[in-house]
């Protein structure tokens, strides 16, 4: 089932072979290259790189075959691809001129409501991604306190200030002091062990688990103390845990919050947001992008926050997620040679093996039978997984055990 566009019909590896020739890794996501998708094993035609149409948890491989989908376009997608409420939106805001010279109403509009939603936010400054407005928020944090070190925790984006990749100069890294997860007293100890007080603490709140609000409320209190400006990255955790964040469940407050993914259900639009005494100093600093204020995804965030007010998105994802969570990870744990195992909250899970090739076996051989599985981190709960995407999982996961059994690999038709 097509569109008939001119790339449909096409064997998948033709287009994971043109990719590889055209862009380097054969994908410009990092989390999208083929390796990363799969591992180094399962290169075959059946196992697919590359879609043409998206539609509720499915989407379809350019010669016709259906997948379900669990990463959700990397958690970006919360409702659902090509929801219609959410599409109309896009294609109005895109009908009537997607950019000018001016700043469109939606600007104005989402902001306000995203402060009705967000209890860190009393203003807001949009952007395009989550690496932005991390990247963003980092620079407010030194802009206010003029101090440079920064103390982090989690995964926020491929920029500079935040990374160690190859031509990321040295001096960049050493202003970074990474501490582990949920750990209260690395914490305390990295700040105290820094000869200045950091210009940030920097927390994202969702790593394999929910943070405890205790580790969130010891961060909270070293920021007081020392004067840091404490920021939450809820780019993956908020609209999705709740409507405002893990903030919103634990009741700790940062300074700044970032947001992107979900807000605006795989639109390309992040924010960052906080209180106004510490986003007033993106005025004496220079944060500014020409896309950041596009209207078709400010569309699709105010199409999504009528989502959140009309049903409890999170509570649905969780539902959806859970089910997931259980379906999958019942088949594992009764398939003890697949050597996989299902854990974290519901909403967002991931694949844990303590062999990477065991995690390549599962995400190939599930993929050969339709359901599009990520590996690692995250398998993310959508209101699209209805109960009849829930059913066809539960149908699928005995044949995908079977297929990972030693010797013959697949179930016959």
């Amino acid at each position: 089932m097509t569109r008939g566009i001119p790339f449909a019909g096409l064997p998948d590896d033709d287009w994971r072979s043109r990719a590889a020739d055209v862009i380097p890794g054969g994908s410009s996501t990092g989390s999208r290259r083929p390796d990363v998708l799969y591992g180094s094993r399962a290169f075959d035609a059946a196992v697919p790189t590359h879609y043409d149409r998206a539609d509720g948890c499915y989407l379809w491989s350019p010669d016709g075959r259906r997948f379900l989908d669990c990463g959700m376009a990397l958690g970006a997608v919360g409702i659902g691809y090509a929801d219609p409420s959410i599409t109309r939106a896009v294609i109005n805001a895109a009908s009537n001129g997607n950019i000018s010279t001016l700043p469109h109403g939606l600007e104005v509009e989402v902001a306000e409501r995203l402060v009705q939603v967000i209890p860190s936010a009393e203003q807001v400054r949009f952007l395009r991604t989550g690496a932005e407005a991390n990247a963003a928020a980092i620079r407010m944090a030194r802009a206010l306190t003029g101090r440079e070190h920064i103390v982090a925790c989690g995964y926020f984006g491929w920029l500079d200030w935040c990374s160690d990749a190859a031509g990321v100069p040295a001096s960049v890294q050493h202003a970074v002091t990474w501490v582990p997860f949920n750990d209260s007293g690395a914490l305390e100890t990295a700040v105290s062990d820094l000869a200045a007080p950091p210009a940030a603490i920097i927390i994202e709140p969702l790593v394999h688990d929910i943070a405890s609000a205790s580790w969130l409320h010891v961060a909270r209190r070293l920021a007081d103390r020392t004067g840091a400006v404490l920021i939450f990255d809820e780019v993956k955790t908020a609209f999705r845990v709740r409507t405002g964040g893990v903030q919103e469940l634990t009741g700790v407050t940062p300074d700044l919050t970032t947001l992107g993914k979900a807000m605006a259900n795989g639109y390309p639009l992040s924010a960052v947001v906080g209180r106004a005494a510490v986003m007033d100093v993106a005025q004496r600093t220079w944060i500014s992008s020409t896309a950041a204020t596009e209207s078709t995804g400010l569309a699709a965030a105010k199409a999504v926050l009528d989502w959140h007010e009309r049903t409890d998105v999170p509570e649905r994802m969780a539902t959806a997620g859970g089910m997931l969570l259980q379906i999958i990870g019942t088949a594992l744990s009764e398939s003890p040679w697949v050597g996989v195992r299902a854990e974290g909250p519901p909403m967002m899970w991931r694949l844990v093996s303590d062999a990477p090739d065991a995690l390549d076996a599962l995400v190939a051989a599930a993929a050969r039978d339709g359901l599009l599985l990520k590996r690692g981190a995250y398998q993310f709960g959508a209101i699209a997984h209805d109960e009849a995407a829930l059913e066809q999982v539960a149908e699928l996961m005995p044949r995908i055990m079977h297929a990972l059994l030693p010797g013959p690999r697949r179930v016959e038709d």
